[in-house]
């Protein structure tokens, strides 16, 4: 099972778009997420901070933000995600991807040339990581033991900590501003395997068996 945000797809261009959306530089935008990010807090702060009271899925209703709505595309993924997918497929592992995405975020991934078993999203789910409610969602979708299944993701509240919490795999990729800002250079000690590529994701998984 796989994170989509910061796991598969790289999210600089989203994020940007939303700081040219608000009128806001790029930098300074950035600047504010790692901040909200290290104090814990929810990202949609930015967006207080920037734009008091404002609300997102109005704003995405306006024309001006019609781009953003369905934000991820193939080429946002990142150089390594497709190769590991088709890697594991053949090496004849089950493979889905969930994460904390809007419902349209699901396309990319059902429109890939990979099988991938299980698509889906908080939004379609109705319930969002890191919510236990979310993993035991996973294991009754797939049908098996925690054990048996590996959650892949970057951060350490919303994927590595619950994902080891219930009872699964937890595989921590240290890639993006939440991985560098809650782990730095550390290795969490809820993840079974950490690596900094996809493309190192199917040796660690054969070492565990």
């Amino acid at each position: 099972m796989f994170d989509v945000g910061e796991t598969l797809v790289d999210e600089t261009r989203v994020w940007s778009a939303w700081a040219d959306y608000l009128g806001i530089t790029r930098l300074t935008f950035m600047a504010a997420l790692g901040a909200a990010i290290e104090r814990g807090d929810d990202h949609r702060e930015v967006f207080e901070l920037f734009r008091p009271g404002m609300d997102l899925r109005a704003a995405l209703a306006e024309p001006s933000a019609a781009h953003l709505a369905d934000a991820i595309g193939a080429e946002d993924l990142y150089p390594d995600a497709m190769p590991c997918l088709r890697a594991l497929a053949g090496a004849g592992y089950r493979l889905g991807v969930v994460g904390n995405q809007p419902t349209s975020a699901e396309t990319v991934f059902r429109q890939a040339d990979v099988p991938i078993e299980l698509v889906a999203s908080s939004a379609t789910w109705g319930v969002a990581k890191p919510d236990a409610a979310f993993f035991e969602r996973i294991v009754t979708e797939f049908e098996l033991p925690p054990r048996e299944i590996a959650y892949v993701g970057d951060r350490l509240d919303n994927d590595i900590g619950p994902a080891a919490a219930a009872g699964m795999v937890a595989v921590f990729i240290r890639r993006g501003p939440w991985a560098w800002i809650q782990a730095g250079r550390e290795d969490p000690p809820q993840a079974a395997i950490v690596m900094e590529s996809l493309v190192d994701l199917q040796p660690a998984l054969a070492v565990l068996g």
